[in-house]
């Protein structure tokens, strides 16, 4: 009798449950997310993928904590069970909206919602937890209306759930406060523990780990049974950046906030939600690169005006820097430098100060001769002598030249040539400092002409103990490209957060870094998977500034440096397809550009803005194939990277103009060309071509190809 109580109580608790589940789907059927509420009424989801298991029953809650600052003081309680579900509500949207700029022409919002309304009787207090379905993957948030019992509240924690349903093949990076700054691992899930810190860049200017299984955002993942997975999140504005932490023995992951200097992952006010909680998936990787999922999450453009915001390739004073040891500072005579009273004016240049007059017309002459748009000049500025490492407050004042470097006449000689000049605003990482200087360094940009500005946060976050990812941090970014776009300048963050596609919203943003670039080839080298894998991750959120185009590889035929680039010369042209962005710096020396002047033709040619992009072939971390229609042009050109592996690639032209003749201009690697052995080996051919031809080409080991398609 007791064995049949028990197996009928069984049986109603499995019907309560189901009748509790609400399930949502994507428009084409594939993606299910069920809702229901465990246990002691604990929110839980589960996603699908073709009847595939993506994500098991998965909590979500948020646990406050008891802060005189919250409306309940030290008699907060949490968010996290205890709650029962009031009202759902399914509706379908579906939008075809035109990006400022980017990958295609137009982009479709096609998702179906599940809102589900919750009230926690113990607190009296009601969340909404809202999903977003579409055919490449869904989106989660908590959502906060005003109300008597949850106004002011302070996060300790959030525990979003991922549960995984296997030992995924992960591509990941340590989970960090403050640097992104790192090579990509590849390994099973079960993994990440032994390798995490041999994985970590210790010698990066700020490093804060926080867990042997702590990663970061956008992680791509596969499962032995052919699933790719990424999770990130979408539209992280007034909110601390998302990390995820394993639990490497049940292999689910939960969010991870970036804290603030009080510890606390974020201080909210109601009405107020969080950033979405994204899932894309598919069996085919090249899904992965061509999903809008994270900016259809984001809210549609907030400028009425757009018309100034344009794509652009630029140059600039920065390689020989990075690479040659040319300097920033304009003296060495001061270990020490206080704005206002140190006399530069009679300082002893140092002699290899490399933003002064004379080289920067250099560059503005190059830019102008070969189609450059703008010319970007770092260490232009005075205070760079003692900038970095020791959280000091004032650091530069943004608007005053060193003594070499001609601000007023560099700017008319490069108006004169149908130039403009890219501001740089390094701020060591002093937002208080940079916010205080904001409105005049903006308004001198606007004097001289300047739409541009690349940004930096390098070293340790002021206000002191403050990271780089946390609520605080995130703000001042907007609050930097709100500004800039009231003065007309278009912003390119270094060292900032990863973007999470805001860059829809404020089109302004149209680049970061927020990942390990080009620059690390002068300090050792990227490993040659690295540009094969960042489109799966990095760039799921936005465009980055890679500054790619390096054709001297071999930097000691130039200078000191011992260091070579990780590509072949082909599989650097590669990069402008593979690595989307509005922003391209041919990032290289003007006397290497002459040097293989028939390669540099390519980057010459291609284009920045596009009305379309096809993904062709794609497999994390091995290879990325793209096609991209140059903006309101019929001329196509098509790139293709690889990693450690070399790989034959085949070009279906499927995409081109029915009844139309092309001239296809093909770089490729020669035959015995090779990242290491043989870099510089490279061939270029031309032939006609046709929709419906293919082209087969061989990649090696780090190398790649690049083909420009124009319409005869």
């Amino acid at each position: 009798m007791k064995k049949t109580n028990i197996a009928l109580i069984g049986l109603l608790m499995g019907m309560a449950t189901f009748t509790n589940a609400q399930t949502v789907k994507s428009p084409n059927g594939n993606i299910a997310v069920t809702f229901s509420l465990t246990g002691n009424g604990v929110p839980t989801y589960e996603m699908t993928y073709k009847g595939k298991t993506v994500v098991k029953p998965s909590h979500l809650g948020l646990e406050l904590a008891k802060d005189k600052h919250a409306s309940k003081g030290l008699e907060e309680t949490s968010l996290m069970d205890g709650f029962q579900k009031t009202n759902t509500k399914t509706t379908t949207f579906d939008e075809t909206w035109k990006p400022v700029w980017g990958e295609t022409a137009t982009i479709r919002n096609h998702y179906n919602e599940l809102e589900v309304d919750l009230n926690q009787p113990s607190s009296k207090r009601n969340i909404v937890i809202r999903f977003r379905v579409y055919d490449d993957g869904m989106g989660l948030r908590y959502e906060f209306p005003l109300q008597p019992e949850l106004n002011y509240f302070v996060i300790k924690d959030e525990h979003t759930q991922f549960a995984m349903a296997g030992d995924h093949t992960a591509w990941w990076l340590p989970g960090d406060y403050d640097t992104q700054e790192q090579e990509t691992q590849e390994s099973k899930l079960s993994e990440i523990r032994s390798r995490f810190h041999d994985a970590v860049n210790w010698n990066n200017s700020s490093v804060s780990v926080f867990s042997d299984t702590g990663v970061q955002t956008s992680l791509q993942m596969k499962s032995k049974d052919g699933l790719y997975i990424n999770i990130h999140e979408a539209a992280c504005a007034d909110y601390a950046t998302m990390h995820l932490n394993l639990d490497d023995k049940n292999m689910v992951f939960e969010s991870w906030l970036t804290p603030d200097a009080t510890g606390m992952k974020g201080f909210m006010q109601t009405p107020c939600e969080t950033p979405w909680r994204t899932v894309m998936v598919s069996d085919d990787a090249r899904d992965m690169l061509s999903s809008n999922l994270i900016l259809n999450l984001n809210e549609p453009c907030k400028l009425e005006d757009t018309s100034w915001i344009h794509p652009t390739k630029y140059c600039g004073v920065w390689w020989e820097m990075i690479a040659g040891g040319k300097s920033w500072a304009y003296t060495d005579e001061f270990s020490s430098v206080k704005l206002g009273l140190t006399d530069y004016a009679h300082a002893k240049p140092n002699g290899h100060h490399a933003a002064n007059t004379a080289n920067v017309k250099k560059y503005i002459d190059f830019a102008a001769e070969n189609g450059l748009q703008q010319v970007l000049v770092e260490g232009w500025n005075i205070g760079w002598e003692d900038w970095f490492g020791h959280w000091k407050d004032y650091v530069f004042d943004f608007v005053t030249p060193y003594p070499d470097f001609d601000l007023k006449g560099l700017n008319e000689y490069a108006h004169s040539k149908g130039v403009k000049l890219m501001m740089h605003h390094e701020t060591s990482s002093s937002t208080q400092n940079y916010e205080r200087h904001m409105e005049e360094a903006y308004n001198l940009m606007n004097k001289y002409g300047y739409d541009a500005v690349k940004t930096g946060y390098v070293g340790d976050i002021i206000p002191r103990g403050d990271h780089h990812y946390s609520q605080s941090m995130n703000k001042h970014y907007l609050y930097v490209i709100k500004e800039a776009a009231k003065h007309h300048i278009m912003v390119n963050g270094h060292e900032a957060t990863r973007p999470t596609g805001l860059c829809r919203t404020y089109p302004n943003l149209v680049g970061n870094e927020s990942a390990r670039g080009t620059e690390y080839e002068a300090f050792g080298g990227n490993d040659p998977n690295h540009t094969v894998i960042l489109p799966f991750t990095r760039l799921q959120g936005g465009p980055m500034d890679y500054t790619p185009g390096i054709l001297e590889t071999q930097l000691s035929t130039w200078c000191n440096n011992k260091s070579w680039v990780h590509t072949t010369l082909v599989g650097q042209l590669a990069l402008y397809l593979t690595m989307y962005s509005p922003l391209q710096m041919a990032a290289d020396l003007p006397e290497n550009y002459k040097k293989y002047n028939d390669a540099f033709q390519f980057i010459k040619d291609v284009a920045c803005d596009w009305d379309d992009s096809r993904y062709l072939e794609a497999e994390p971390a091995r290879y990325v194939t793209v096609a991209r229609k140059a903006k309101g042009t019929n001329n196509w050109f098509i790139g293709g990277k690889t990693g450690l592996q070399p790989h034959q690639s085949i070009v279906k032209l499927d995409f081109l103009d029915k009844g139309r003749k092309y001239e296809a201009t093909i770089y490729a690697d020669a035959k015995d060309a090779d990242f290491e052995k043989n870099p510089k080996a490279y061939t270029i051919t031309k032939r006609t071509v046709k929709q419906g031809d293919v082209i087969k080409l061989n990649e090696v080991r780090g190398g790649g190809f690049a083909i420009s398609v124009k319409a005869l």
